[in-house]
């Protein structure tokens, strides 16, 4: 009887230890003394898919929906390290450069639509080295977009100054070219960070 009761003992001890060593460590700390702060940027934003050397270049596209008469085709996959510029014209002073992918959406060849991420870094200034994410579904417009098309995407993230960056960009075209693809953008971006 003495053997069975260590023998249950035993087993409500192996029993009982892996909830109480499985459970992951968290400890939830209030912060104090955090001010989110404001800042608002403006600068240009240029995307060249086209030429010697462009910015942006196709990396992958489904060959049932090849359309050689619209320059971004339906489900088309594209990489982009395009210029930020200070002034509109693609010469102004560089002050960074956007990074990432942007997915064309649009059916219909006349319009552009994608859901685009980018990480928007800052190579001088003030915000040397510091950078914010923007990740959003830029809505369906022409391809040769009138000046007073302006389209919202959400900010989601940053890191140096624009550390846990939230926020949202107002992008309007202020150059396009259906026929080639290149597009430039003013870029008024709102970012709540810490």
């Amino acid at each position: 009887m003495e053997k069975q009761m260590v023998f249950a003992w035993a087993m409500i001890f192996c029993l009982a230890i892996p909830p109480v060593y499985g459970q992951y460590y968290s400890k939830t700390i209030k912060v104090g003394g955090r001010v989110e702060k404001k800042t608002r940027l403006r600068f240009f934003y240029h995307d060249i898919p086209s030429g010697k050397n462009p910015t942006t270049v196709l990396l992958a596209q489904a060959n049932i929906t090849q359309d050689f008469f619209s320059p971004s085709p339906y489900s088309s996959l594209y990489a982009m390290d395009d210029p930020l510029t200070i002034g509109p014209e693609r010469t102004s002073t560089t002050i960074g450069n956007a990074q990432g992918l942007y997915i064309a959406l649009s059916r219909d060849p006349n319009k552009f639509t994608a859901v685009l991420y980018a990480d928007f870094a800052f190579t001088t200034g003030k915000f040397n080295g510091s950078s914010f994410s923007l990740f959003s579904r830029y809505p369906p417009t022409d391809f040769v977009p009138s000046p007073d098309t302006i389209c919202e995407m959400a900010i989601v993230g940053g890191r140096g100054a624009f550390k846990m960056a939230k926020g949202f960009a107002l992008l309007r075209a202020t150059s396009s070219n259906a026929k080639t693809g290149d597009a430039s953008l003013e870029v008024n971006v709102t970012l709540y960070h810490y």
